[in-house]
């Protein structure tokens, strides 16, 4: 292959534009980096094209810990859905593989974070989270502990989020015991703990929201869960919430509108108008204006 390999002229040139980007000999580049590169330059000045989404593996087999913990993840992401489709850009993903260097893919080092968010992406499906193809990382990363996990997620993991992947904002919640939960923003490259708001929230600066336990039932299980919360604190509701929210306000708001109905169908009865009369006036069926009476 030396043969083929560019002339020096060439290779000096190749190099300066590696320098340009702040890039090294040895350097992991994605190739829409490099669009000008041939895989010679690329095998020359010892830069390796790293895997796609396609190529790595997004899937160990292995389950959430429990139940909880799997509904703890959906909700999280699910409140954020319809909170993200405001936005033109944004993904929230859960349980998935995020890749950040070719040491984890060789080392087969697949487990992800149980809940992520990032701001200024495309929408749109990942198999997983490859940052050298969405050229950044996530901004905020939550872990739901268990007693398998606990350990792992409170040095191991923080320290990766913290040194390798510089991730904004990281938290950490146990399902089954509410006050174990804390937060972490990235302040000159070390995490500092979050303290609660007045509102005993942990805000979350990369989102502009809150995170908070509330107390209340999702898939008919009634405990503590973590959610996200608008700085006022207002809850941010899944789809499935927000429709059964709309379908509450129009039934509270039929009953008004009927106890109004009611209330002057009474009067008018009260006055010595007859049913009929009453009926004709107000629309309201006979046969309930004597159920009123």
């Amino acid at each position: 292959m030396l043969d083929r390999l560019p002339a020096q002229q060439d290779r000096d040139r190749a190099f300066a534009k590696l320098q340009a980007l702040g890039l090294a000999p040895a350097t992991l580049l994605p190739a829409a980096r490099c669009p000008t590169m041939t895989p010679a330059e690329l095998k020359y000045y010892g830069i390796t094209i790293p895997p796609t989404q396609d190529e790595l593996p997004y899937d160990d087999g292995e389950n959430m810990e429990s139940e909880r913990h799997k509904l703890q993840m959906d909700l999280l992401i699910d409140s954020l859905l319809p909170w993200l489709d405001q936005r033109e850009d944004g993904y929230v993903g859960g349980n998935m593989f995020v890749y950040y260097s070719m040491r984890q893919v060789r080392n087969q080092d697949f487990k992800g974070p149980d809940v992520f968010v990032a701001l200024g992406v495309p929408k749109g499906e990942r198999k997983s989270w490859v940052c050298w193809e969405e050229e950044k990382t996530p901004d905020v990363i939550i872990e739901l502990l268990s007693e398998s996990t606990a350990a792992q997620d409170k040095t191991e993991k923080k320290l990766i989020y913290q040194n390798r992947l510089h991730v904004p904002a990281y938290y950490w919640y146990n399902p089954f015991d509410p006050d174990d939960w804390a937060g972490f923003s990235l302040v000159a490259g070390t995490y500092q703990a979050i303290a609660p708001n007045s509102q005993g929230q942990l805000n979350c600066q990369p989102l502009g929201l809150a995170l908070t336990r509330w107390q209340g039932i999702y898939k008919t299980i009634a405990t503590t869960w973590l959610r996200w919360t608008q700085p006022d604190g207002t809850l941010l509701l899944t789809a499935a919430e927000q429709e059964q929210q709309r379908a509450d306000q129009e039934r509270q708001r039929a009953e008004q509108a009927e106890n109004q109905i009611q209330q002057i169908a009474q009067n008018l009865l009260q006055t010595g108008m007859s049913v009929d009369q009453v009926a004709q006036i107000t629309g309201v069926a006979v046969e309930r204006l004597r159920e009123w009476r």
